[in-house]
């Protein structure tokens, strides 16, 4: 078995997201009423100003649930070559980003919304190589 596996640029991507939002996730758990917090301030002249908190748990969610996807994805990929499971991490994590897109593009954070093309530009690119 090659160290990467036979898939190396898909399980580094994967190792890549599987950070960016697992640690993005415990950060929200971890320090819930500071999040909360910062967001409220950020959206205080938004129309999801009133919904800060549920808003934020939706994405907890997503983002956890992204990253346990992705982690079994990588290990299928090792263990069997199976690409389905970490391909729907992977799309879980760029309905997550199109969400937080959203919000920062309704906040008028637009600088915020321009760095997230970053992620979602490579996010797409682990959709392309895990439906190949």
């Amino acid at each position: 078995m090659k160290f990467l596996s036979n898939y190396p640029a898909e399980v580094l991507l994967l190792i890549f997201l599987i950070i960016t939002f697992i640690q993005s996730g415990i950060d929200k758990l971890l320090d819930w009423n500071g999040n909360i917090s910062f967001i409220k301030e950020h959206f205080k002249n938004s129309p999801l100003k009133n919904t800060v908190p549920l808003l934020l748990g939706i994405i907890l969610i997503v983002e956890i649930i992204a990253g346990v996807l992705m982690s079994i994805g990588v290990y299928e990929l090792y263990t069997s070559e199976a690409k389905e499971i970490a391909l729907l991490g992977v799309e879980l994590s760029a309905i997550a980003l199109i969400f937080l897109l959203i919000g920062q593009r309704l906040a008028k954070d637009y600088a915020g919304a321009m760095s997230l093309g970053v992620y979602f530009i490579i996010t797409v690119g682990g959709v392309f190589l895990l439906n190949s």
